[in-house]
């Protein structure tokens, strides 16, 4: 591809150089405005710099990778509300049989929820859980951390939908979800397994430690705390705990249409012991004033009417009880009925998301599949879907817009076309030399640049040289881009969005606060990237 005029090069450059260091090192002294907002001062000046033109910037935003994104955070946020990541927690410490079963666990867990529900989903719900856990049988929490961050990218690369750049790889490429779970699912088994086995082989003397004498009622503290964990990030919430208290938190923000009883048990907690004697009282006297009609019909003075019919405290102190008998067992009757709802809608709700990746294995369009999942579980909530809206990371959606023009403008300098017009004869994906280059190009330019532009720079060259050869070629070179550059992610700690999740919300974690070093990161992650990246080359298909 030809070189852009000397302006529209320089200043194309500029503009990507200013987008890059920005969306790598967020805090930058001297412009500390974050990723979102860096994306968009490198679009903009693409089109003030005139590198693009406003409709060209307008068009390089890619519409149904965007919709696939929202869709699947969408649907993310209410299997978040259904409890769903609360189980997959759960599933780490049922049964568990020590330290490497416990590794063993984390690895396979995170890696297949990573695939279904996305890598930053997956280590967003489950860091503070294995820290509570770590605490709980006394274990250093470095192994277990990289364990959830490394299997987490891993597992993500085997779906178009576990991580942003598989979607735009399989959105480009034109690969629907079944040849992409096909093509890389092998690799992702193996790479899980060989990932946990590298851990255990680095880690072995700590995780064989026994576990120190502790204070009983210490252990018995953790463990409860692990039983009742609350996922709680920044951008999600669960229901998990039935007492009365929460269970009116919880049915307030369900909105289930409640019944009259629901109504009145909420207001019966407000009321008295005196409350309940006038009201019994005023009972006692409608039944004193009808048994005297009667009684002065058969001739009885109103005297001994009085005396024989007026109420007494021991008559309050017997009725009393057996009408709280009667309101408790009301509010029982609606708790179930609510909560049978509650499960209901649960079920529901995984139902849907099932029926989303059953669409999108026969075919159909992802885009759309996922939204029209999105839109389905908003109307069966029944409610307004604002708060679960909310929770969506639109920054991350105008970080996509502001990145697609950016790139488009950094493409249409030609300077990634002429870099790739000198690797593409030692690149060619027909033989294993190829292979082999391709990929350690990959691997350095996402720790660069990061994994979804290198993606969108190299996307298109790769692919039509590949397509050069053949079309089964094409599409193992989009398969190859998609695991290389998501592997990649694991050989720092900057090398994906997933490993500063782990580490943030580790740092942060109440408690049990625990801080995950570069260094240890790296220690680890630079033989387990190159080792899974080369297994996992050998098993594209």
């Amino acid at each position: 591809m030809a070189l852009a005029s000397i302006p529209k090069l320089v200043l194309g450059s500029v503009a990507f150089a200013i987008f890059w260091m920005l969306a790598v090192f967020p805090a930058v002294p001297f412009l500390p405005i974050g990723r979102t907002a860096g994306s968009l001062l490198g679009a903009m000046l693409m089109v003030i710099f005139q590198v693009i033109s406003p409709d060209q910037a307008y068009e390089a935003i890619d519409l149904p990778i965007l919709g696939l994104l929202f869709g699947t955070m969408v649907v993310s946020v209410y299997l978040e509300r259904a409890d769903m990541f609360k189980y997959i927690g759960k599933l780490l410490s049922w049964k568990s049989r020590g330290a490497k079963d416990l590794l063993f666990r984390i690895c396979v867990i995170s890696a297949v929820s990573s695939a279904l529900f996305t890598n930053d989903t997956a280590c967003v719900v489950l860091t503070e859980f294995i820290l509570k856990i770590a605490k709980q049988h006394n274990l250093p929490p470095h192994p277990l951390l990289l364990a959830l961050a490394t299997s987490a990218n891993i597992g993500s690369a085997a779906t178009p939908i576990g991580n942003p750049q598989n979607l735009v790889i399989a959105v480009q490429g034109k690969i629907s979800f079944g040849q992409f779970l096909i093509g890389v699912l092998p690799a992702m088994l193996v790479g899980v397994v060989v990932n946990a086995l590298i851990l255990m082989v680095m880690y072995w003397r700590v995780l064989s430690i026994q576990k120190d004498e502790e204070d009983p009622l210490a252990s018995h503290a953790a463990e409860e705390e692990v039983n009742s964990h609350h996922f709680s990030p920044a951008t999600m919430s669960h229901f998990s705990s039935l007492n009365s208290e929460q269970w009116n938190t919880h049915m307030e923000n369900f909105n289930l249409p409640s019944s009259p009883h629901v109504q009145t048990l909420r207001n019966r907690s407000v009321v008295g012991d005196g409350e309940i004697d006038r009201v019994l009282s005023n009972t006692l006297d409608s039944t004193r004033n009808s048994n005297a009609s009667k009684e002065e019909t058969n001739g009885m003075s109103y005297e001994t009417r009085e005396e024989t019919t007026s109420p007494s405290k021991t008559d309050v102190k017997v009725v009393k009880p057996v009408v709280e008998t009667v309101l408790n067992t009301l509010e029982v009757k609606d708790r179930l009925s609510v909560r049978w709802r509650y499960i209901l809608w649960k079920l529901c709700v995984y139902i849907i998301t099932l029926g989303m990746l059953v669409a999108m294995l026969l075919g159909l369009n992802m885009s759309w599949s996922a939204i029209s999942a999105a839109l389905a579980l908003v109307v069966l909530d029944f409610q307004d879907a604002r708060p679960s809206l909310e929770k969506v990371s639109y920054s991350l959606l105008i970080f996509f817009c502001g990145m697609f023009i950016t790139v488009d403008g950094f493409n249409k300098t030609g300077i990634p076309g002429a870099l790739w017009e000198v690797m593409e004869p030692y690149s060619r994906v027909d033989r294993a030399s190829g292979v082999a280059i391709l990929a350690l190009v990959i691997l350095i330019l996402s720790n660069v640049a990061s994994n979804v532009p290198t993606v969108l720079l190299l996307g298109g060259p790769v692919a039509a040289s590949a397509a050069a050869i053949s079309q089964e070629s094409e599409k193992k070179a989009w398969l190859i881009l998609a695991w290389a550059s998501t592997v990649a992610g694991n050989l720092s700690l900057l090398g994906s969005a997933a490993n500063l999740i782990v580490c943030e919300q580790a740092r942060r974690a109440p408690n049990i606060a625990y801080t995950l070093t570069f260094w240890n990161h790296l220690k680890f992650g630079l033989p387990s990237t190159l080792i899974i990246t080369a297994i996992g080359l050998t098993l594209i298909r």
